[in-house]
């Protein structure tokens, strides 16, 4: 039987009621009416967000979110379109460019020839002493002809620079030499290569470390006005993109200049400006960046320390359990050895610094997970989220020492479309066990993705949903941008606050010109932002969606 209550009692709980719902804080913007995917496994869609401050009030239906708008509350009319939360691009270079004439090509495989012709045809119309400059990849690095002498025949006036669009290899010429201060005399840094022909001399070509140390001269050869135009551009264009948080490894920029030009920029994203080490011929600097403050302004954070230890496919220095199918003299090499590593793992230990490591060859991630072994193992290193940058070595019988010692494994789905090349290089059978993705996530590895290449966060999303060659190893649309904004989140310690759509998390938010969980794959790139904000802030507006 219901139990009687006396009309004081009515009045009393009424007029509770009453005051609770006069205390409710009230929204300073909510948006409504769209399709908001969350991020988060307990509410994964919702219609409609109250943003009070930098954060998340509420999220549910759109006639919830309205019951707590005030008289100064923002309201912004979704139209029915998707919000995800904002993109965190986990790996991405920001770069600087270079003063004087661009090279382009039809593809990122030019050939030799199609390079020299390219570079007759600039030379003949430019000033001498004019930096000539472009991106090459593969057929270039393995051709012999693609050296300093060649260069110097080619252009004996103006300074050429070949990079690799790995940022791994270049080759210069006599002139560009000399611009940089290279006198070809150098000792090879420590997990670096100034390559040498047969009788000791510097054949223009450089290789790993060697190469780091010059995106570091390099980009000091860039005006302040240059550099914060490009800083500019960038956080525009990642702004338009629905990207709210950038994990930036500081190469070619190294931390201090990061940090200078994003406060002068100043930025508008989420800034995290990760130390890059190089070497010299003796040792590894670690000095560089820090004496930065972990936090130089509200949206910038200096923290995690990144070393690569091997190279990559395309210059066949990804060091391999196996030679190469195409070069069975080689099996890649590592940076760093196994007593290096120990020494670098040991060092994050000490400074309570996170690690970041480069890893492509299945026995360069053997040899480092022997080494978290050998300062450790699991019990040391489970919680610490080491992560693996790229890992499209860690091949099925390294899956589970992978999960054991809790590493994060940074993916950059740009990277499958180089299946072709994998397949040249080491054959059918084993480029079938690399590039793990969804099978990571199948066993609970946290898998995080950043571009390390093209700025479209769409472009990874269509090549992560549809992985070439590979359909077993793609992720469902809502997998990838889970991986893209809260395990991004994650793989830097961030995940409390922001990577997710949920009350008291930062509003970190994109509103997308298209459904990317249906548009078909070939569109996906061609999505835009047509609203982004970054704590409660609009800082990208396309004038697309309603607000009042």
């Amino acid at each position: 039987m219901m139990k009687k209550i006396s009309v004081p009692a009515l009045l009393v709980l009424f007029f509770a009621a009453f005051s609770s719902a006069a205390e409710q804080p009230r929204a300073d913007v909510i948006l409504v009416n769209g399709k908001i995917f969350t991020s988060s496994p307990a509410q994964p869609y919702v219609e409609a967000v109250a943003i009070k401050g930098e954060r998340i009030l509420a999220i549910g239906t759109s006639q919830q979110i309205g019951a707590l708008s005030g008289s100064q509350t923002k309201r912004i009319d979704l139209g029915g379109h998707v919000v995800i939360p904002g993109i965190n691009d986990a790996h991405h270079h920001l770069f600087s460019s270079l003063k004087g004439v661009e090279l382009h090509f039809n593809s990122e495989e030019p050939t030799w020839q199609e390079v020299t012709s390219a570079i007759a045809k600039t030379v003949s119309s430019t000033p001498k002493g004019t930096l000539v400059f472009g991106d090459t990849g593969a057929l270039v690095f393995e051709t012999k002809e693609a050296n300093r002498d060649s260069l110097d025949k080619l252009a004996p006036d103006h300074p050429v620079l070949l990079s690799g669009w790995t940022g791994h290899y270049y080759i210069v010429n006599s002139a560009e030499m000399q611009k940089l201060g290279l006198k070809g005399d150098e000792a090879n840094p420590l997990g670096g290569r100034y390559v040498r022909d047969a009788n000791g001399r510097f054949t223009g070509v450089t290789l790993e470390y060697a190469t780091f140390r010059l995106h570091r001269t390099l980009n000091s050869l860039v005006s302040e006005e240059d550099a914060l135009n490009d800083t500019r551009k960038f956080l525009s264009d990642a702004a338009r993109l629905g990207i709210t948080s950038v994990q930036n490894m500081s190469v070619p920029i190294g931390p201090e200049r990061l940090v200078s030009l994003l406060t002068k920029a100043p930025t508008l994203l989420r800034m995290r400006v990760i130390h890059f080490v190089l070497t010299d011929e003796h040792r590894r600097i670690t000095e560089e960046g820090s004496t930065l403050p972990h936090s130089p302004s509200p949206l910038v954070t200096v923290s995690g320390t990144k070393y690569i230890l091997d190279g990559t496919a395309i210059e066949r220095t990804c060091a391999m359990d196996h030679p190469y199918a195409d070069d069975p003299s080689t099996s890649g090499w590592m940076d760093f050895s196994e007593k290096d590593m120990e020494a670098i793992l040991r060092e994050a230990l000490q400074s309570n610094d996170q690690l970041l490591v480069h890893i492509v060859g299945d026995r360069s991630v053997k040899t480092f997970l022997d080494a978290m072994d050998a300062t450790g193992g699991k019990a040391i290193w489970s919680k610490r989220r080491v992560r693996i940058e790229h890992g499209e070595g860690i091949t099925p019988d390294l899956v589970g020492r992978v999960r054991d010692l809790g590493i994060v494994v940074v993916a950059n789905p740009v990277h499958f479309t180089l299946r072709d090349l994998f397949i040249r290089r080491f054959g059918p059978e084993t480029t079938q066990r690399l590039q793990p993705f969804r099978s990571l996530l199948d066993a609970e590895i946290p898998v995080a993705i950043g571009s390390d290449g093209p700025n479209n966060p769409y472009l990874n999303l269509m090549f992560a949903s549809n992985v070439p060659g590979r359909p077993q190893e793609s992720m469902t649309r809502e997998q990838a941008i889970v991986a893209y904004t809260l395990t991004s989140a994650y793989a830097e310690f961030a995940e409390k606050d922001k990577g997710s759509l949920e009350p008291g998390k930062l509003a970190d938010l994109a509103v997308l010109s298209q459904d990317i969980f249906h548009v078909e794959a070939q569109e996906l790139p061609n999505t835009e932002s047509l609203l982004t904000m970054v704590g409660g802030k609009i800082v990208y507006d396309a004038k697309k969606v309603s607000a009042q």
